[in-house]
């Protein structure tokens, strides 16, 4: 729990009950509170094995998207008092023991959101197992999107995220997509909005036929829809900017009688 910051880990889960053990046994415990797993109706054992194991257990009674069961997933945390929420995907392709890394920043005050790169620092994906395809699709886009937005960034579609409370409330999460673009929206939007701070740090990459993964059909629709969103981004961030900033003016005048009294308290 750095800087006294409730650390809550999340996962979107899918027919994960083959790796969900694995992921469990590598997380550090002793920088999380609580972990919060939401089943989008799995057809395995997902859901039985995640409430054996003791864990916050959300099971959606129909299939509902990716993008879906991370609402669920932030909705969650944030009703349990989540200072700073992690996507973690039970699939163990990505390393759970990196959290530490990943939520520093936002536990240091530097950053809203952290993502996890596999490219930053002279990363190689492939090395690791990312197939061609994947590789390719991840530069281009990658490439793509940072001329759109002026940023600098090695990758822009890595599953594995921190989030501060404050980017959850201030982002407007529900407005976005059920499905695989979530993502992408989630980062589009933060990137244009120039007022939520966003820093990637390097993480390494495991894939193996037991972790899931985007296929090919389905990334053939992300892709498009991606680059769509980025677009229509692009001419409206003005729009954005002030429908975040106005968020984030909303949430600091909330915030203000809670100091005040604390302040209060103190002098007392």
């Amino acid at each position: 729990m750095p800087n006294g910051n409730r650390v809550i880990v999340t996962m979107p889960a899918y027919m994960a009950e083959r790796t969900l053990q694995d992921t469990l046994d590598h997380l550090p415990r002793a920088v999380i509170d609580d972990i919060i797993l939401v089943d989008d109706a799995s057809t395995d054992g997902t859901a039985e094995l995640a409430k054996s194991l003791g864990l916050h257990v959300v099971v959606h009674p129909e299939n509902r998207g990716y993008g879906a069961n991370q609402k669920t997933c932030y909705d969650v945390a944030l009703a349990q008092g989540a200072d700073v929420v992690v996507l973690l995907h039970p699939d163990f392709q990505y390393d759970p023991s990196m959290i530490d890394t990943l939520i520093q920043p936002i536990a240091r005050g530097e950053a809203d959101f952290v993502f996890g790169s596999r490219y930053a620092e002279g990363g190689d994906p492939r090395a690791g197992g990312m197939p061609l395809y994947r590789d390719i699709g991840n530069r281009v886009v990658t490439w793509i999107e940072n001329r759109f937005m002026g940023t600098r960034f090695t990758e822009l579609h890595s599953g594995y995220k921190a989030y501060s409370r404050l980017f959850l409330q201030a982002i407007g999460y529900h407005e976005f997509s059920d499905h695989f673009v979530f993502d992408s929206q989630m980062l589009i939007s933060a990137a244009f909005s120039r007022q939520l701070r966003i820093k990637e740090v390097p993480i390494p990459t495991s894939y193996a036929d037991s972790s899931s993964s985007v296929d090919i059909r389905n990334l053939m629709r992300y892709i498009p829809e991606t680059l769509i969103y980025l677009v229509r981004s692009f001419v409206r961030q003005r729009t954005i900017r002030s429908t975040i900033g106005s968020r984030l003016s909303e949430l600091s005048a909330a915030e203000q009688p809670s100091s005040s009294r604390a302040r209060a308290q103190e002098i007392r």
